[in-house]
C-alpha cells in the first residue's frame, strides 16, 4: 500500500474543493486534492449556461469557463492532485483509505481535512412514484451530462418533475435542442428553484409550470408513454378525480439534492437536519481537524457562494494548522443556533463563544415563502437581540447575513440563539 502525507488533504475537485485547495496553498502548507472523476472541476464542467462568476470575478462565466479559472490556478500553483480515485474510508485520526487503478490501495496521513464531496440528486425511488419501470426516466443532472457533455439527446417529448434550478434550466436547454417540454410540474404551490430561472427558462419559452401537482403514475413499459398528474392537497395528498395524462417518451425528476456525506458518517461526524455535517462558525464538523463546505455542507443557490464559503474554510484550516485559535474551549463554550419560525436549518449550528467579538456568516432558509417579515434572532429568555426586516423570501433563495455577535447584543451568558421568520409590525427597521 503506498503511503502519502499532507498538511491538508482536500476531498472533492468541485468548486469547493479547488477555492479551499488554492487558499490554503497560498498560505505555503502543503494540499492534496483528491477526486473521484477523471477530470477536475465538478458539476460545473456541465453546466454551459452563463450566469457564473458575478460575484467572484465580477464578470459572467458559463460554468466551464468558471471551473477552468480555479483550475488554471491549481495547475499554476502546483497543486498535487489524484483524479479516478475513490475515497473509500476516513478515520478520527485524519487518515484516508482511497483506491484507484493505477496505485490500488492509497494511505493517506493529514493534519486535517476537507470535505467538499458536493450533493447527488435525488431519484424516483426517494419519492416512490408508482408505476413500470421502463426506460426514458432521468434525473435532470444526468439529462444535463447526456445533452451538454456526451452528446445525446434521451429523449424528444418531456415532463420535468420538480421546479428546481437544474429542471428549468434543463427544460430551457432541451428547447434550445428542438424537443418538446410538455410541462414542468411542481408539488407546491411555487417554484423551487431560483424565481430568475422561472423567468429565464419557462416563461420566456412558454413552457407550462403547473403548481401543487404530481406524478402520480409511469406509463409504459418498455419505454415510457406518458404520466399522469394529480393535484395535491396543502397536506401533499393527491385529490381524486383531478388526475391529468400527458404524453411524453422521457420523465426528468429535479426533486432535490441530498448532500454526500457517507464519509462523514463514516469518520463519526454529527449531521445536522439539512443532511449535512453539523459545524461551528469556524466550519469544523464535531471532528477535530475535519472541516467542511460546499454542497457537502449545505446546497447553495450560485456557485459563487460556494466558492466564497470555501475559502472561508481555507482560512480556517491554516488557522488550525498554525494554532491560531485556542483549541481547548472551543467545543465546550459555545452558543447554539436553533431554527424557529419558518426556518429550515441554520449554518453554523454553534458558535465558539471565543469568536463572540468577531464577525460570522449565518446562512439559512425559509420553510414557505413569505413576504413582508422580520428575520429576529432571540436569545433562550425570548428576548430580540437582533432584527431586521425583509420584504420577501422563499425557499429557493439562502439567507446569508455577516454579523458580528457583540455588536449586536450577544453575551457570554447567552447559550442558544433562535432564529425566526415572522410577519412584521409596522416599525421602523433596516430593510432589504
Amino acid at each position: 500500500m503506498k503511503s502519502y502525507k499532507a498538511d491538508v488533504l482536500v476531498i472533492g475537485a468541485g468548486a469547493a474543493g479547488l477555492a479551499a485547495a488554492i487558499e490554503i496553498k497560498k498560505a505555503d502548507l502543503k494540499v492534496l486534492i483528491i477526486e473521484r472523476d477523471k477530470e477536475l472541476g465538478g458539476i460545473t464542467l456541465q453546466c454551459i449556461h452563463n450566469g457564473f462568476g458575478l460575484k467572484e470575478f465580477e464578470e459572467e462565466l458559463t460554468g466551464p469557463e468558471y471551473a477552468q479559472r480555479f483550475i488554471n490556478q491549481v495547475k499554476d500553483l502546483k497543486i498535487p492532485y489524484m483524479l479516478d480515485t475513490m475515497v473509500i474510508e476516513i478515520t478520527k485520526d485524519k487518515k484516508i483509505y482511497a483506491i484507484n487503478n493505477k496505485e490500488g490501495l492509497i494511505e493517506v496521513s493529514a493534519k486535517a481535512i476537507i470535505l467538499a464531496m458536493g450533493c447527488r440528486e435525488k431519484t424516483r425511488g426517494a419519492i416512490n412514484i408508482p408505476g413500470f419501470r421502463p426506460a426514458g426516466i432521468y434525473t435532470a443532472g444526468q439529462a444535463q451530462r447526456f445533452v451538454n457533455i456526451e452528446g445525446y439527446l434521451p429523449g424528444h417529448t418531456f415532463v420535468i418533475l420538480g421546479s428546481g434550478d437544474i429542471g428549468m434550466i434543463m427544460a430551457r436547454r432541451l428547447t434550445w435542442e428542438g424537443c418538446d417540454v410538455k410541462a414542468v410540474v411542481e408539488i407546491q404551490p411555487y417554484v423551487s428553484g431560483l424565481l430568475r430561472n422561472q423567468v429565464q427558462c419557462l416563461e420566456d419559452y412558454d413552457i407550462p409550470l403547473i403548481t401543487s401537482y404530481t406524478v402520480s403514475k409511469i406509463h409504459g413499459a418498455d419505454r415510457v408513454k406518458g404520466v399522469t398528474i394529480t393535484k395535491v392537497s396543502k397536506d401533499y395528498d393527491r385529490i381524486i378525480g383531478s388526475e391529468k395524462f400527458i404524453e411524453c417518451d422521457t420523465l426528468l425528476l429535479s426533486v432535490g439534492l441530498i448532500p454526500e456525506n457517507e464519509l462523514t458518517l463514516q469518520a463519526g461526524a454529527t449531521l445536522s437536519q439539512n443532511g449535512g455535517p453539523l459545524v461551528d462558525n469556524n466550519l469544523e464538523t464535531t471532528i477535530e481537524g475535519i472541516f467542511a463546505c460546499g454542497n457537502v455542507l449545505q446546497v447553495h443557490d450560485l456557485v459563487d457562494m460556494v466558492t466564497s464559503e470555501a475559502k472561508r474554510a481555507g482560512k480556517n484550516v491554516i488557522d488550525y494548522i498554525q494554532n491560531r485559535y485556542d483549541k481547548s474551549i472551543k467545543r465546550e463554550d459555545k452558543i447554539k443556533f436553533i431554527p424557529g419560525e419558518n426556518i429550515n436549518y441554520v449554518k453554523p449550528d454553534h458558535v465558539n463563544k471565543s469568536y463572540i467579538d468577531s464577525n460570522v456568516v449565518v446562512n439559512f432558509r425559509v420553510q414557505y415563502p413569505d413576504r413582508r417579515v422580520i428575520i429576529q434572532f432571540k436569545d433562550e429568555n425570548n428576548k430580540v437581540i437582533y432584527k431586521r426586516k425583509k420584504v420577501y423570501v422563499i425557499p429557493s433563495e439562502m439567507i446569508e447575513l455577516d454579523l458580528n455577535l457583540k455588536e449586536i447584543g450577544v453575551e457570554m451568558t447567552i447559550k442558544e440563539i433562535r432564529i425566526e421568520v415572522i410577519p412584521r409590525p409596522e416599525v421602523l427597521i433596516e430593510e432589504d
